[in-house]
């Protein structure tokens, strides 16, 4: 099968009528969604964003400017279609999906798998645990644990395949979810620790100081363990929502979807992905640049570009809701637009 190449794409894009590249960074995004899906006629529907949802002990240690419950209820928010996830879903006509692997409270869902649904979004209880432990004291995973969370992604990747979904992204909900991101940028991207933590959901002065402590204390704990068992050593700074989001993006790529990356923390999973089937990133588009100061490292290290720059700092793979519609735009534009040829008007391709 031949491959096709980047010239390819770009004398396509340079053939259409309107100056070379004229449409700015629209034509960049036309040009990846072409190179990751291998043809000239980019597919953006059906699409579906999967939501994952967990807790995590370090919350207690005072890494956040919201307490653990507040996942339980914005879970509920998310369900009742109220969150700004499912709002952009609904506007955007992205199927929605939220999976519960791990919240601290059990109200939110019963016990082993159920599947309910209301406000167009499907839900499902795949808890593995309630809550992390304390990264801050202890390993936040055990190895088991974490791969457990890695399977319930790769099953959800599978399904959106299985359903004919051509692109697919996933977004998360978990309270302190930023602080382990920070250490697995840290570990997996090399991020430097002042850049690596940010502010999250808010934080102020003194919970940030109490948040780079926490980091630096976990990191410096796993990297002694990172060259005889690197799954281990991440999946003890890790978050069963992370973990989840890494095995859906490796399985996804796996599958031929083109995935839409969302912030910060959706970085850090990608991260893991990139570990567990080298190459996954070959498949990923970079909604935007997150206000978390470690996501330019963590694209950087992804070789990934973002196209928003909004100062996005919510989560729920809400960046990667806003991208969808410039996701039309570009495929549109490359399938519909006429050429040059076809108006019978000879003119030299230039880059």
């Amino acid at each position: 099968m031949t491959s096709l190449g980047s010239q390819d794409i770009w004398n396509h894009l340079d053939s259409l009528t309107k100056p070379a590249r004229s449409l700015g960074r629209l034509e960049e995004l036309a040009a990846r969604l072409c190179e990751i899906q291998q043809t000239l006629a980019p597919q953006t529907t059906p699409r579906r964003i999967v939501l994952f949802a967990g807790d995590h002990g370090v919350a207690g240690s005072g890494v956040s400017a919201w307490p653990s419950e507040v996942t339980r209820l914005m879970v509920k928010n998310i369900r009742a279609g109220g969150a700004a996830s499912t709002v952009l879903a609904r506007q955007t006509q992205t199927d929605a999906v939220l999976i519960d692997v791990g919240v601290l409270a059990g109200e939110c869902a019963d016990d082993g798998d159920s599947q309910a649904q209301s406000a167009g979004i499907r839900y499902w209880s795949r808890r593995i645990r309630a809550g992390t432990r304390d990264l801050a004291l202890e390993p936040a995973l055990t190895l088991g644990e974490f791969e457990a969370a890695i399977h319930v992604g790769r099953d959800e990747a599978r399904e959106a395949a299985s359903d004919g979904m051509r692109v697919v992204a996933a977004g998360e909900m978990g309270i302190g979810n930023t602080t382990p991101s920070a250490c697995l940028a840290m570990l997996l991207a090399d991020v430097p620790l002042g850049e690596a933590v940010g502010r999250g959901a808010g934080a102020d002065d003194a919970v940030l100081d109490r948040k780079r402590k926490v980091v630096e204390l976990a990191v410096g704990r796993v990297r002694r363990r990172w060259a005889r068992e690197p799954l281990a050593a991440v999946a003890a700074v890790a978050g069963l929502e992370i973990a989840a989001m890494a095995g859906f993006y490796a399985e996804a790529h796996a599958a031929g979807l083109t995935i839409v990356l969302d912030g910060y923390v959706a970085g850090a999973a990608a991260l893991i992905a990139e570990l567990l089937r080298p190459g996954a990133a070959r498949s990923m588009i970079a909604s935007h640049l997150s206000a978390e100061p470690g996501h330019r490292f963590v694209l950087d290290r992804l070789r990934l570009r973002p196209f928003l720059h909004w100062n996005l700092r919510l989560g729920e793979g809400t960046g990667a809701l806003l991208l969808m519609p410039l996701l039309d735009a570009a495929a549109a534009m490359t399938t519909q637009m006429a050429r040059f040829q076809d108006l019978g008007i000879s003119r030299k391709i230039e880059p």
